[in-house]
């Protein structure tokens, strides 16, 4: 039973509806060609019958002319012969007839199912059209919310292909990043020769001199302690007024006084 529905369950999985009504619609392709393959033997068979009842006809008359004839030139004999196997034709003719009129009822009992079948073929092909442009819609319709809603084992693949690709991005712009800090800190050595080691060192205190500079300028604007003239330049101008007063003091002083 195990085996059985496990089965089962792969072949519903494999199954296609549209494959198996068109396998539906040949198998009645092919009875329906039977059928009419039938009605045309059974019509050759009604055929055959005729023509040998024809024949027996036309033999039969020739009999009895020739049963005539002999009366006609006193021959009894030959007569009684003669009309004797006329007889005999006329019951072959009749046996023939019966099977005449069998085939005929047989062939037209083919005909009405054939017809019928046919009929019932043309149905189901219109029905089956019909739920396989449905089936194909459904299966679209399906196709397309699983893809917006994420849930499709397609978009599903996509979906993680994207997310490793971020992780990888991100992994390896942190790593440049890192190296980046090392290499501007010394701890790592640029072996392309392409950095000097005296200006990576004045760039690493220059670096520090603007922190200093800028925590002076802000301590001024706070109030907590003079700031330097540097530093009050960076960050803000002096006001114009200031400048003469400034001008004066250094006139009124005299030469050899300190600053």
């Amino acid at each position: 039973m195990i085996f059985k529905s496990k089965a089962n369950k792969a072949l519903d999985k494999m199954e296609d509806p549209r494959e198996t009504l068109d396998y539906s619609y040949q198998r009645q392709l092919e009875l329906l060609q039977k059928v009419r393959r039938g009605v045309a033997d059974v019509a050759t068979s009604r055929k055959r019958v005729e023509l040998q009842i024809n024949g027996l006809e036309q033999q039969a008359r020739r009999y009895e002319e020739q049963g005539r004839k002999a009366l006609s030139v006193g021959r009894e004999d030959l007569a009684r012969e003669a009309l004797q196997r006329r007889s005999n034709l006329q019951t072959q003719m009749a046996d023939l007839k019966i099977q005449h009129d069998n085939l005929q009822a047989e062939e037209e009992k083919l005909t009405t199912a054939s017809q019928r079948l046919q009929a019932k073929v043309d149905a189901f092909r219109t029905k089956k059209e019909t739920i396989k442009a449905t089936y194909t819609a459904a299966e679209a319709q399906t196709r397309i919310n699983e893809a917006f809603s994420g849930i499709s084992e397609e978009m599903g693949d996509v979906g993680l292909a994207i997310q490793r690709a971020e992780d990888k991005t991100a992994q390896m712009q942190a790593r440049a990043g890192a190296i980046d800090e090392l290499l501007a800190s010394g701890a790592l050595d640029d072996y392309t020769g392409s950095r000097d080691d005296i200006q990576a060192e004045l760039d690493r205190m220059g670096g520090g001199m603007d922190v200093e500079l800028e925590l002076a300028r802000m301590k001024a604007e706070l109030g907590q302690g003079p700031a330097p003239q540097s530093a009050i330049e960076q960050g803000r101008q002096q006001p114009q007024q200031q400048q003469p007063q400034q001008s004066q003091t250094q006139q009124l002083r005299q030469p050899g006084e300190g600053l």
